[in-house]
């Protein structure tokens, strides 16, 4: 097993090498917090940048962050120079670095030329780096648009002065039914001189270990979806070679806490409850039928009753 330890990105000092990845619609402030004991980085839902300069409230609502939400990254997509030199001068103060999505492959970002459609132009990425060359920038690519030039894009990023790169080890075309192919990853690391954060199928902590074997940090995904625990166990598995069953309880209690900070925090509105709390609703004996009685519920009254009472 890989010996972890604490590692840092530009000064940032990060405690362990296992990454929540910043996902949509999941990582909001609340999601954050379940995980934070177990993850050494996480990062804000992917914003674009006009957004974050036209400051609505709920843009503001997927930047919250607060002390016990540390190291964080807030992560950006976009395609416009000028827009990138009004973020350069933001007061960013309470994101310990920026991290630009160069992954995305939904069409709505794509049909924007933000994304994963900017690996077609990698000049592109690396004016964006430069661009912010007064903060800690961090980079999230896939392998290629629809054809691999990895290893151009990884040189022009280091080039451009960013502090780490995370690689998604497949094309922008290829869905999750694509095996991930991490020897690209293990070629990144060998051909560039900054940290590299491998992504794609960990799945576990015995997949994490291995991803470790090849690069600096293990970025975690669909994996840690309604099932933040699962960075328990991988933290379990890099110190003793093995891993627990998270229980039904265990997973009802993660949803619980949830909800409560959800209300807290004021940061997720009832589809969105909805949305992820299905995926809390799975891995044990009688989840499916408990899935279809949870999406007829209405309130937030009724999301917190039903839970407390299975």
């Amino acid at each position: 097993m890989v010996v972890i330890g604490m590692f840092k990105i530009g000064n940032l000092r990060i405690r362990n090498p296992v990454f929540l990845a910043p996902m949509i619609d999941v990582t909001d402030l609340a999601y954050r917090q379940l995980c934070r004991k177990y993850v050494g980085m996480a990062y804000t839902e992917m914003i674009y940048i006009s957004a974050i300069l036209h400051e609505n409230p709920k843009t503001k609502k997927l930047m919250m962050t607060n002390s016990n939400d540390k190291p964080i990254g807030l992560q950006v997509t976009g395609n416009n120079a000028e827009e990138f030199k009004e973020l350069a001068k933001m007061n960013l103060k309470d994101y310990d670095l920026i991290d630009i999505n160069c992954g995305c492959p939904s069409l709505r970002i794509t049909g924007n030329e933000a994304g994963s459609y900017l690996l077609k132009n990698p000049g592109k990425i690396k004016e964006m780096i430069e661009i912010l060359d007064n903060k800690i920038v961090t980079a999230k690519i896939r392998l290629g648009f629809k054809k691999n030039n990895v290893m151009k894009i990884a040189k022009e990023i280091e080039k451009a002065g960013t502090s780490a790169l995370t690689v998604h080890a497949r094309l922008a075309n290829q869905g999750s039914s694509v095996k991930a192919d991490w020897k690209w990853i293990k070629k990144v690391k060998r051909e560039v001189g900054i940290p590299v954060i491998g992504n794609g199928d960990i799945k576990s902590g015995e997949d994490v270990d291995k991803m470790l074997d090849i690069c600096d940090g293990a970025m975690v995904a669909r994996a840690a979806i309604g099932n933040p625990l699962i960075f328990r166990e991988i933290q379990r598995y890099l110190k003793t070679g093995k891993e627990n069953k998270i229980t039904k309880e265990e997973k009802l209690n993660e949803f619980k806490k949830y909800l409560e900070l959800a209300k807290d925090y004021d940061v997720a509105d009832i589809n969105w409850i909805k949305r992820l709390g299905v995926e809390f609703l799975k891995g044990f004996k009688g989840a499916a039928k408990l899935r279809e009685g949870f999406m007829l519920l209405k309130t937030y009254r009724e999301i917190k009753d039903f839970v407390g009472k299975i």
